[in-house]
């Protein structure tokens, strides 16, 4: 297991003491941007903070639980992956999802993608959410700009109204805001971790 600490040593002091223009860090949210940019801002400042505190992990500290809880890190990674592509690929597009989830050995209950992430080695796991989120980002700027995100999602409410693109946003937000705080509690157990936002320069 590997420890990270966070620090934030605030805005540079320029001199004569004026202080410097703050220089936000690239996953931190516009102070005063589009919907657009306040919407993804959010959705990618969680994936960040979410990322940070599951990362640089071995298989032990991936696999950690606490109390009666069976969620992990890695259980984590594997279900947030899942959702990136089921947002992004079946309920905005209606596509089934292909690789590398049909080479997955998968059961009927939904949750196997948490009991699952404890036979697979954390570069699997980093690689699987990392190349979801990279999907994700890429198909959300595509239908973005062919329809913005008023536009009808395949998904439909049980009455046949279809999701928009901007309530399948929002919904991925609220999966992350509700993960991330689980990530919390998990990374502490394991080597003390804590924090509420990763380092400016941090990276995966």
């Amino acid at each position: 297991m590997t420890t990270e600490q966070s620090t934030d040593t605030g805005p540079a002091a320029a001199p004569d003491g004026v202080a410097a223009q703050w220089v936000p860090p690239s996953w931190e949210p516009p102070f005063a941007g589009t919907e657009l940019e306040h919407l993804t801002g959010a959705l990618d400042r969680l994936r960040t903070t979410f990322r940070w505190k599951a990362g640089g992990l071995d298989r032990e500290g991936l696999d950690t639980s606490v109390g009666a809880s069976s969620l992990t890190l890695g259980g984590l990674l594997k279900h947030l992956a899942a959702c990136e592509d089921h947002v992004f690929t079946t309920k905005l597009k209606g596509e089934p999802l292909g690789s590398p989830w049909t080479e997955m050995d998968q059961d009927d209950d939904e949750g196997w993608h948490f009991r699952s992430a404890a036979a697979d080695t954390p570069e699997e796991l980093y690689a699987l959410w990392d190349g979801a989120v990279a999907r994700s980002r890429a198909t959300l700027a595509a239908a973005v700009a062919e329809g913005g995100l008023e536009q009808e999602a395949h998904v439909t409410a049980p009455d046949g109204r279809h999701a928009s693109l901007r309530r399948l946003v929002f919904d991925l937000v609220e999966e992350y805001g509700r993960h991330t705080g689980h990530a919390d509690l998990l990374r502490e157990a394991v080597d003390g971790l804590v924090g509420e936002d990763p380092p400016s320069d941090w990276r995966p």
